[in-house]
């Protein structure tokens, strides 16, 4: 039985135990008032007419128990009419407590539709095929439990080649994905107008400085394939795992590295991109923090470099299911973050 299951059954299970008990334990003990937990449990997880519902049950059963236990018609002894006032008491506070609490879940659940509904707009589908690449992209949203989150990519072909875009904004929730949209926004204009990756990053940060307040931030990465290379510029995001046509493997460190996005005040000159090598047949991951910081049951990170090997499947695509996969299973469950994951190969 799930645990929704079980608290629908605890009401009922609770008063049952009471009246058991106070039959077995005889008359000379009287376990009435203990009839109240019915509809304070059942205000927990019912709605308004489960809860009234319960507490009709208990004023069923306070009463027979009432008179095996001789109290029934000795008014003088209030036990009775003290059991039944504060059941029905308890009772009405329940309903109103559930009335509130299912409104409540209504206005959270509508304003996560509203979240994600932006999420997939602001997200669009990637093209597949973007000059000599191949991309493959994998994006598991977190827990149903978990609030929204705020990781984002983009693939544009542009005059100056294909460029890339993957990031993770501090924060979640509504607030989160309006930054995502400033960020994706002014990505896909810069990405366009710009000669150099440099000036697309500085166009970032002048777009964020109007929008950002306080000390909110977004990690990202930006990308330009070249021919041979890649031009990786790193504000203060994971570094991207490439592997090599040769089977060598290795995280891509930034020679300098940047801070985050919306905090390029406090640094003391502008990030600098590197090349990095990327030749027919090799593979670029790109990926969010929520996939090296998911853990298992015992608390340990998901171990992305022991699991290189899965991305060595012939389509891209597979090879970036099949990590997600193991991904989840290393997890047991659910994610508690959202994660991102962006495979590029470079045809031969």
């Amino acid at each position: 039985m799930s645990a929704q299951g079980a608290l629908r059954w605890l009401p009922f299970g609770v008063m049952a135990a009471v009246a058991v008990t106070d039959v077995l334990a005889g008359p000379s003990l009287g376990f009435l008032p203990l009839l109240t937990l019915g509809p304070s449990f059942a205000s927990v997880s019912g709605g308004v007419q489960r809860t009234a519902m319960v507490g009709l049950v208990a004023l069923a059963l306070c009463i027979p128990l009432a008179a095996y236990n001789g109290l029934l018609l000795r008014w003088q002894n209030n036990l009775t009419i003290v059991t039944i006032v504060t059941i029905v008491g308890v009772t009405g506070v329940g309903m109103l407590a559930g009335h509130l609490r299912l409104r409540r879940e209504r206005e959270l659940a509508d304003v996560r539709l509203v979240a994600e509904a932006a999420q997939r707009v602001l997200l669009r589908p990637v093209p597949r095929r973007a000059a000599d690449l191949q991309v493959a992209l994998s994006y598991t949203s977190a827990a149903a439990e978990a609030r929204i989150g705020g990781d984002l990519y983009e693939v544009v072909t542009t005059p100056h080649g294909v460029r890339l875009l993957i990031g993770d904004v501090q924060g979640k929730g509504l607030e989160a994905v309006e930054t995502a949209a400033w960020v994706l926004g002014a990505f896909r204009e810069a990405a366009y107008d710009e000669p150099e990756l440099e000036e697309v990053s500085a166009r970032l940060e002048a777009s964020l400085a109007r929008h950002l307040g306080g000390e909110k931030f977004v990690t990202a990465i930006l990308a330009e394939v070249r021919d041979g290379e890649i031009l990786l510029l790193n504000h203060g995001h994971p570094p991207p795992l490439h592997l090599g046509a040769d089977g060598r493997a290795a995280a891509v460190e930034p020679a300098e590295a940047g801070l985050p996005l919306g905090l390029g005040p406090l640094a003391s000159g502008r990030p600098k991109a590197h090349q990095v090598s990327f030749r027919g047949g090799d593979r670029i991951l790109l990926f969010t923090d929520g996939v090296i910081e998911a853990r298992d049951d015992g608390g340990a990170f998901y171990p992305l470099s022991e699991r290189v090997h899965l991305l060595r499947s012939e389509d891209p695509q597979d090879a970036l299911d099949a990590l997600r996969a193991d991904l989840v299973r290393h997890t047991g469950g659910p994610l508690p973050d959202d994660a991102a994951m962006l495979l590029l190969h470079r045809q031969t």
